[in-house]
């Protein structure tokens, strides 16, 4: 029997997992808002349906959203966070715009890699499966690291274990840092053949665990990353943000609203992203649990001209107490996908009255947050960011004042 129109409903949200919610609450995978759906879950696409960009949509485990255009795209990230901060009682007096990073921009990515009878695979896993989609190519990662794919396949062929294999790359200043785990090489031979392919495609860096951890077996020069016109090295797996262009965003926003304070704490600064960023016109304590991004700050800091100092602190277990931060004009924290609970206890506590919450997970952060509403912080400016484009995966940058 034919589903007359009247009993089409249209597809008003997207749920977290990027399915498609109709008026009546059912879930449709494939759906957009715009789209209408008749009884039997068919889908009338509506003008926010856009063609994916990459043949692999659907299979791959990556991306879940590139039937959305942009308005779509962008209506999620900021509902994922502003829904979040609401489940909380927050709501930012000023919503800026969402920063969406454009395709071909992400500098990270971990793949996997496994030597079959016909040659190797390389790629992402298959959503909900171990099985490796075999990339021919991927919209969302950088050119310099797509160009790798195929020859990683080759050299995985060719000297790979039977075994799977991690492959993580990572786009530094000299070129791409890679990092391949799991990876015996058995021999003299197959170590040249390393070196040879190293060289041949002018790798930042290669690093090897051949199950007993990392070990670096090319590296022409110290590899780096920009942050903030500062080189910082990069040790192996060291974390960046995915994309730079996310990254100059949410520090021009920090430092903005930062403007007029002299002394920062930066907290769980890693490499110093933002402390470096910040460092024009005032001091930065960066605060980092993890010895080799602490240590490699602390090197970066020196070039600083002392502006930017680094301490080696864990702050779940030993978060700074309110005396100490009592002597900073304002705290930025980015903390894990955790949240900061203890460490913002102790900012509710003290006299600070600026506080920048950078963010990967909106519901850790709204939790914090009405901990800091609740000691008399307001929730000032708000901006949601979408740097791991086409995926479910949110971000933020936010200012509490009092």
């Amino acid at each position: 029997m034919t589903i007359s129109e009247t009993q089409s409903e249209p597809i008003i949200r997207l749920a977290a997992k990027g399915d498609g919610v109709a008026t009546s609450g059912r879930h449709i995978a494939g759906a957009v808002p715009g789209d209408t759906v008749d009884a039997d879950g068919a889908i009338t696409r509506g003008p926010h349906h856009i063609a994916p960009v990459c043949r692999h949509f659907g299979t791959c485990g990556g991306c879940l959203l590139q039937h959305a255009d942009d308005t779509v795209l962008a209506e999620f990230v900021e509902g994922r966070v502003v829904n979040a901060a609401k489940g909380q009682g927050l709501e930012a007096t000023e919503l800026l715009p969402v920063h969406l990073s454009p395709p071909a921009t992400r500098r990270r990515a971990g793949l996997h890699g496994l030597r079959t009878h016909a040659g190797a695979v390389v790629g992402y896993r298959e959503g909900g499966s171990h099985r490796i989609v075999d990339l021919a190519e991927c919209p969302v990662l950088h050119p310099a690291l797509t160009a790798l794919i195929a020859p990683l396949r080759a050299f995985v062929a060719a000297h790979g274990p039977k075994a799977m294999v991690g492959i993580d790359l990572t786009l530094a200043d000299q070129g791409v840092d890679v990092s391949l785990a799991q990876f015996p090489l058995e021999g003299l031979g197959p170590t040249e053949a390393a070196l040879d392919f190293a060289r041949e495609q002018g790798f930042a860096r290669l690093s090897i665990d051949q199950g007993y951890g990392p070990e670096t077996v090319w590296e022409p020069e110290p590899a780096t990353v920009t942050l903030g016109g500062i080189p910082v090295n990069l040790p192996p797996g060291a974390f960046l943000q995915a994309t730079h262009d996310a990254e100059i965003r949410m520090a021009a926003d920090a430092a903005e609203w930062l403007t007029g304070a002299g002394l920062v704490a930066d907290l769980f600064a890693g490499l110093g992203t933002f402390a470096f960023a910040l460092r024009q016109g005032r001091k930065v304590l960066a605060v980092e649990a993890e010895r080799a991004a602490h240590l490699a700050s602390k090197a970066a800091g020196a070039q600083s001209g002392g502006s930017v100092l680094a301490l080696h602190r864990d702050l779940f277990r030993n978060p700074l107490e309110p005396a100490e931060l009592n002597r900073f004009d304002a705290v930025l924290l980015d903390p894990p996908r955790a949240g900061a609970r203890a460490q913002v206890a102790e900012i509710a506590a003290s006299t600070l009255t600026k506080v920048v919450y950078v963010s990967c997970n909106p519901a850790s952060w709204a939790r914090d947050g009405a901990v800091l509403a609740e000691a008399g912080f307001r929730l000032t400016k708000l901006r949601a960011v979408g740097q791991f484009r086409w995926s479910t995966h949110v971000e933020l940058i936010s200012l509490f004042e009092r």
